[in-house]
């Protein structure tokens, strides 16, 4: 890994000139998030222009999900979806490491009729949204999943270009991507006990853009040391995921991170940026040298289904009925990304 063994806050990239600037300025954006990428793996990113009532609607429109009673949210547990969409109670997510985190999710990803090909050829992971029955949910998720992925394209395009690759070496691959948003609601805690490794893990996409309403996620340092990541106004929190550390041979970093217990009622809104589910991802040459040898591939989905279906409970228990199996050669949860706790 190069991931600096001592960082102690995010480094900020303002990129505003990645949709208004030159050439030149685009560059230099592009530059800063590759030094953030490979030394970090964490980073904020302002001057997204996206507009803040679109989070203002999503952040409502949260709240007055996760304040129904509990039967009226289950009417869109994730279970009766036919992929992976919806309500998750909490206890229905548990990291390798970890036991049951005080949360509670809604899941939504890009929207695909039931007659779309890749739908009725069974992909796993690609179809149709769960929607409750609450006035403007759909519309304000919708509106802003939509916004936040678009911006993912253009860091995509920036990533590629700090890496001295094609602008489209990777947003080529991002059309029909199972890239979800996840509505999280981590509720008040009067008695919030934390534990050291706790919900420790990577992400298994190619990048997370994250927006908070509290402090509670911690970053893991090459040192050993959890690193507190705050809100920062309107920013994104940016972190490379799995696919990008495996496409770049390592040269960047998916780090491991956690969300500590708090006390305080929080909102948290991860989009978790991906290619499309059949992509094989390789070490890209460049980066592949006797030091550093290539790393086995993998195609994208079959990854991130086979760490969803070690991680909820409901896909276990088709697991264990012989419903579901994992894909071939599915790696463990968080083998072979990140930082393991204690290294």
């Amino acid at each position: 890994m190069t991931a600096s063994k001592d960082f102690t806050e995010l480094p900020v990239v303002d990129a505003s000139e990645l949709l208004h600037g030159g050439p030149e300025a685009q560059r230099e954006v592009a530059e800063q998030l590759g030094r953030a990428a490979r030394e970090v793996g964490f980073m904020y990113v302002s001057g997204h222009g996206i507009a803040p009532e679109l989070f203002d609607g999503l952040l409502d429109a949260a709240r007055r999900f996760f304040a129904l009673p509990h039967e009226e949210k289950m009417r869109s547990w994730i279970g009766r979806s036919r992929n992976h969409r919806g309500f998750v109670p909490e206890g229905e997510e548990v990291f390798a490491q970890g036991t049951a985190d005080r949360k509670e999710v809604f899941g939504l990803a890009l929207d695909l009729p039931l007659d779309d090909p890749d739908v009725r050829a069974g992909t796993p992971l690609l179809g149709p949204n769960v929607w409750p029955e609450l006035d403007g949910f759909r519309e304000a998720t919708t509106a802003y999943y939509e916004a936040v992925l678009a911006f993912g394209q253009l860091l995509f395009r920036a990533f590629a270009v700090a890496l001295g690759e094609e602008p489209d070496t990777f947003s080529r691959y991002a059309t029909k991507a199972p890239s979800g948003l996840r509505l999280i609601h981590y509720p008040y805690d009067a008695d919030a006990l934390d534990r050291p490794g706790i919900g420790a893990h990577t992400d298994y996409e190619c990048f997370t853009l994250l927006r908070p309403t509290g402090p509670g996620l911690e970053v893991l340092n090459g040192a050993g040391e959890w690193i507190d990541v705050p809100p920062l106004g309107d920013a994104f929190v940016v972190n490379i995921g799995d696919m990008l550390e495996l496409w770049t041979n390592g040269e960047f970093v998916s780090t491991t991170h956690r969300v500590r217990r708090v006390s305080e009622e929080r909102y948290s809104f991860p989009l978790f940026f991906n290619v499309d589910y059949h992509t094989r991802v390789e070490p890209l040459p460049r980066f592949v040298t006797p030091d550093r040898p290539a790393r086995p591939g993998l195609v994208a989905g079959e990854h991130l289904w086979s760490q969803v279906l070690q991680v909820y409970g409901y896909l276990k228990d088709r697991r264990a009925a012989g419903e579901l199996t994992l894909p071939e050669n599915a790696l463990a949860l968080s083998a072979g990304f990140g930082r393991e706790l204690g290294d």
